[in-house]
């Protein structure tokens, strides 16, 4: 088992010597939300504490803007970061490369695939933030910091157009959110994730009810 009164104090030290590059949707809250979902999920999946815990609070330690042609590779550079502040601090050697696979993997945007349950869980407790009421609400704040807006109004939702999340912020809900349920890989985070996603699509259709415009049937991107 994984000390969390020694670790975590250490785990928040060294985040917080990193440079604050975070934006509106990476803030240290949800960094909490992921490390406390990371733990649900693996006491209902058998997965191991001392490899999910230190994944799911360094999981974000490299900050790369969303819209930086380096966004990709962020979850290498974390987990490279990560594997190194880890060995100095004299955690377990032989956890590291299973913390650093679990760290890469978390990235939708890196497409690695999770080849442990540890990997696993750490995905899919990061993208079940992306859903619900926190998942709304991390959506609208970071493409107002992006200077995107609710939606086009020339088309509010992709009906006749390939959805484009660089448009607006409702196309990031067909080019991603809406797919995340069916990406997820425990038994409990898919579970969560399709009651989440419920919110998310009443959401949409209360939109579309004050636009008086119909939705379109979801077509998303679920790699």
């Amino acid at each position: 088992m994984i000390d969390e009164t020694f670790w975590e104090p250490r785990f928040i030290a060294f985040l917080d010597s990193r440079e604050a590059q975070h934006d509106a949707a990476h803030d240290r809250e949800h960094l909490r939300r992921v490390v406390a979902n990371a733990r649900r999920l693996a006491v209902a999946e058998n997965a191991d504490l001392t490899v999910v815990l230190p994944a799911a609070w360094l999981h974000d330690c490299v900050s790369v803007p969303k819209d930086s042609l380096q966004r990709p590779f962020a979850s290498t550079m974390a987990a490279t970061a990560a594997s190194s502040f880890l060995t100095w601090s004299g955690y377990p050697p032989f956890r590291i490369p299973a913390i650093a696979h679990a760290i890469m993997a978390h990235s939708f945007t890196a497409n690695i695939a999770p080849l442990t349950i540890e990997a696993r869980v750490v995905q899919d407790a990061d993208r079940l933030d992306a859903l619900g009421a926190i998942g709304l609400a991390r959506c609208l704040m970071l493409n107002g910091q992006l200077g995107r807006p609710l939606y086009d109004p020339a088309e509010p939702f992709p009906t006749e157009r390939p959805a484009d999340d660089t448009l607006s912020a409702i196309d990031h809900f067909y080019t991603k959110l809406l797919g995340l349920a069916a990406t997820m890989t425990t038994a409990a985070g898919k579970a969560e994730a399709e009651r989440r996603t419920v919110f998310l699509t009443q959401f949409l259709q209360q939109l579309s009810e004050e636009l008086g415009v119909a939705l379109p049937q979801p077509q998303v991107d679920t790699r």
